[in-house]
């Protein structure tokens, strides 16, 4: 551990370095590996008696929208590697907020370029880290919700020799600067700004009073002794992707929220808990850890409090339009690495929400209302009662969703809620190789999920066994997750029988394969859409505009080297649902992630999250050697017109 700078770690190398996944002692199926380019472009790989369409991936049958003439309004710009952002000729773009901006005027000044912000104004200023946002209007006023997923511990506490908090200010500072801002903007003749001491902006953090709903609800494991009743919580944590609801209320997502949490003494929960810290990584182990909160915070150390990560990993729904409303963690949804949430309206009006488990070989799910949703009638039951799915994919191109119910899994409701992922395992659920965003298409029965990459599919230990993920369900190679050490990451796409979000099957193709046709061959090169003008690896972030196009951002490697070489660095790009076509149209600083979309409600701004822009210590937006700071960017074409 020493040798190792776990502030550069990502989320799933930390969890592979504290918890080596077990291994499977012989192959589930025996799987054809030899694929030439030319087979692969023709559209079908082969796996025992299934195949994996792909060429243009289009579903037969998929509902299109009408076309315009150009389904592209822009022109297509190339990889870039330098530290800042472009955007296509006719474009241009504009720092809306960055972190340590303030959102009250009593933190105006706060923000110093090479000292980052005290610690009596943490909570004053925009977070740290952005990611998944949505925008709201409420009365005429533009609200947008932003989450702050995680720190840079060593550019947030430049005081610090190693970023490693060495007071409880230190851990106050690092909770506060990450959660989820909500912030009223307005566009005036300098563009759009922050509007400060709007009634509406709220910082929402690590120690937000929430509460909860569903079966887990005041449960005995979410009980502690700060909290006997079970139901109130404090904070939200990893807020990665985000969603929104049909009745105007925000979905934040708690992703990984297992490395805040660590031991000053040897854990001796029971056997039931300690088979959870396995699953989901929560270090039992005695040392400093990630961020080295429970250091400070007895809250975070499990040899005291091993209840406290059963409070973490929902979804949490906040009202923008109440900035005093309390947040809901709604245990229903299920508890897991939370990428985002995507919500489509089944046929007879109930509410289904589609869900990613980010980390290899984990699963998707899928949650479906009880009760229907009416438009300005009562929505408190969509959340919390209904039934919660996991995803079968077929090799057959075929799927289908498994109830998590007592009688399928053996598991009382709360248990199922609280530890999801095993649910998910003793159903046969699907291991995937990172299912992140999902994105529902807004004119067409369909649904997008960016699998962003797995190292680990289909490899071999040492001892010759293929590997697995934390629960034992190995991760072979199969129809939906078709490449051995999957470096590149693909899009699988369905549509639901019938164009019924509440059917319980659906058939699947992927609408793309990120691959390097410039420097490998076969399944490696990518599918037929994939050419050396659009290169991408490890699509992440994805939205569908109202015209149907797919925006695509990517959290992959932009060393432009080796296997990707000529992706440059992390950018965003449009597709075509219809012809399979994708072009470039973002590319961000270097060393930083593109994450976070969404428009203002006269579709003439887009607004984009640019995340950990100093990975490569760089000192992007301000420059001059100043702390890297994430911000969100509001782009608008210069003649006005609509975006997207």
């Amino acid at each position: 551990m020493k040798d190792i700078d776990i502030h550069s770690l990502s989320a799933d190398e930390w969890d592979e370095l504290k918890f080596p996944r077990p291994e499977v002692q012989e192959f589930d199926r025996v799987v054809e590996r030899a694929i030439s380019r030319r087979g692969f472009l023709g559209g079908v790989l082969a796996f025992g008696s299934g195949a994996a369409v792909m060429g243009t991936g289009l579903l037969k049958g998929t509902t299109a929208m009408a076309q315009p003439a150009s389904r592209f309004p822009f022109t297509p710009i190339a990889a870039q590697t330098d530290n800042t952002i472009h955007v296509p000729e006719g474009y241009s773009w504009k720092t809306l907020v960055r972190w340590g901006d303030p959102l009250f005027s009593d933190a105006e000044g706060a923000f110093d370029p090479q000292n980052g912000v005290p610690v009596a104004m943490s909570d004053r200023v925009f977070g740290e880290n952005t990611d998944g946002m949505e925008l709201f209007n409420v009365d005429g006023r533009e609200i947008i919700a932003i989450n702050s997923e995680y720190v840079n511990p060593e550019v947030n506490l430049p005081h610090t020799s190693d970023g490693m908090p060495t007071s409880a200010d230190d851990v106050r500072m690092l909770q506060n600067f990450q959660g989820v801002s909500v912030i009223e903007i307005a566009e005036g003749a300098d563009g759009w700004a922050v509007v400060v001491d709007s009634p509406y902006n709220r910082r929402i953090h690590h120690n937000t009073p929430m509460t909860f709903s569903g079966p887990a609800a005041g449960h005995d494991l979410l009980k502690t002794d700060a909290d006997p009743t079970g139901m109130a919580s404090l904070g939200t944590f990893n807020n990665c992707g985000s969603g929104r609801t049909p009745w105007g209320t925000y979905l934040t997502c708690e992703e990984n929220f297992n490395g805040y949490f660590g031991a000053t003494a040897e854990v001796t929960a029971g056997r039931a808990v300690l088979d959870g810290f396995r699953r989901y990584g929560v270090n039992t182990a005695v040392e400093p850890g990630r961020y080295n909160y429970h250091g400070f915070d007895p809250r975070f150390d499990v040899a005291t409090n091993p209840n406290e990560p059963h409070r973490a990993g929902y979804i949490v729904e906040i009202d923008p339009a109440k900035p005093d409303s309390t947040p809901i963690k709604h245990t229903a949804l299920g508890r897991f690495k939370h990428e985002n949430a995507a919500y489509g309206i089944a046929a007879d009006g109930r509410v289904a929400v589609y869900m990613g488990d980010d980390e290899r070989g984990e699963f998707m799910y899928r949650w479906l209302s009880r009760d229907v949703y009416v438009p300005g009638g009562d929505t408190s039951t969509l959340l919390v009662d209904g039934e919660l799915s996991v995803a079968v994919f077929e090799d057959d191109m075929t799927g289908r969703w498994v109830p998590l119910t007592p009688e399928s899994t053996g598991m009382d409701a709360a248990h199922i809620a609280v530890f999801t992922r095993m649910a998910g395992s003793r159903v046969g659920a699907t291991t995937m190789d990172r299912p992140e965003w999902i994105a529902v298409h807004p004119n067409a029965a369909e649904a997008y999920c960016c699998l962003t990459n797995n190292s680990r599919r289909g490899t071999l230990t040492d001892a010759g066994t293929v590997r697995t993920n934390a629960g034992g369900d190995p991760m072979t190679v199969n129809a939906v997750n078709p490449r051995d050490t999957n470096r590149y990451g693909q899009i699988v796409r369905w549509r639901p029988a019938g164009g019924d979000h509440a059917a319980d099957s659906f058939a699947w193709d992927l609408y793309v394969m990120a691959g390097n046709p410039t420097v490998a061959e076969g399944a490696q090169a990518g599918s037929a859409n994939i050419n050396e003008g659009n290169l991408f690896n490890s699509p992440d972030g994805m939205v569908i505009d109202n015209t149907g196009l797919i925006w695509i951002q990517t959290d992959g490697d932009d060393s432009n080297e080796g296997h990707f070489a000529g992706m440059g660095n992390n950018q965003m790009l449009a597709g075509d649902p219809v012809t399979g076509r994708i072009e470039r149209f973002l590319t961000g600083p270097n060393g930083c992630e593109v994450t976070g979309l969404c428009w203002s409600s006269d579709r003439r701004t887009m607004f984009v999250g640019i995340q950990h822009p100093g990975d490569n210590g760089g000192d992007w937006p301000d420059h001059g050697g100043a702390l890297a700071r994430s911000a969100v960017i509001a782009i608008k074409r210069d003649d006005n017109d609509l975006i997207g």
